[in-house]
């Protein structure tokens, strides 16, 4: 069998066969949703995490140099998302993907968000600048943004034996990794409205006597041909 007639019969395999679908109660992982025609239906909150400008970080620098800030900002960010209970299934380049689930869900997730902001501003950007000195003569500046929204989603295996990975198919997935796209000033976290409902007053509201909402919204913004509605944060909380 020619690789053409390959690919035709494992296409027709794939479009032709029902899925094996299954509700799940925790984070999906490669061992427990079969290659074949495993799904995995989950109630989730998605996050995505990007860094900002990372083509002009590897145009303007070196390999060595735009690694180092990457490899900085993906290990800062990967500590926070787990220690606030997320669970990291995906890397995109310079973006990491991280699912939250069990009753807290949004508000972990909106958490966690706040703190990457923390650590970014506060660790990430200042070692950076401090220990490779053509960042800071070149102007560059580290800054990112999260993107969060909940919402049932599919999990299947993509790809084919021996080299393949989980992959959420979904309309949470797809919002919140557009929403980490968002370039806006200081704002460095954007939620659904669904998360914002669902996200606990202490991380609503800033600690102490004043008590300061940290959202500002709602806000309406075109994401992938819908109008949806949005909150976004400029502040950060310390891990």
């Amino acid at each position: 069998m020619g690789l053409a007639d390959e690919i035709d019969a494992a296409v027709t395999s794939v479009v032709c066969s029902d899925w094996d679908t299954r509700k799940g109660t925790v984070v999906p992982t490669t061992d427990n949703v079969k290659l074949g025609n495993g799904a995995v239906e989950i109630d989730a909150v998605y996050l995505y995490a990007d860094l900002a400008d990372s083509t002009g970080l590897a145009r303007d620098f070196t390999r060595t140099t735009a690694a180092k800030v990457i490899r900085a900002y993906l290990d800062a960010t990967c500590r926070v998302i787990k220690a606030r209970g997320g669970h990291i299934r995906s890397f995109d380049g310079d973006r990491v993907m991280a699912i939250f689930m069990g009753d807290s869900k949004n508000t972990d997730a909106a958490r966690c968000a706040l703190q990457i902001n923390h650590v970014v501003q506060k660790i990430v950007a200042p070692r950076v600048e401090a220990n490779l000195s053509s960042i800071k003569s070149k102007g560059f500046e580290i800054k990112h943004c999260v993107g969060i929204d909940t919402g049932t989603a599919l999990v299947v295996r993509g790809g084919v034996r021996g080299s393949n990975d989980l992959v959420s198919i979904g309309r949470a997935p797809n919002v919140a990794a557009k929403l980490s796209d968002i370039r806006n000033g200081n704002y460095r976290t954007y939620v659904t409205e669904a998360v914002f409902k669902k996200i606990a007053e202490h991380t609503k509201y800033s600690s102490g006597d004043d008590k300061r909402l940290m959202w500002e919204g709602p806000y309406t913004r075109e994401v992938g041909g819908e109008t949806i509605t949005i909150y976004k944060s400029s502040w950060w909380s310390k891990p």
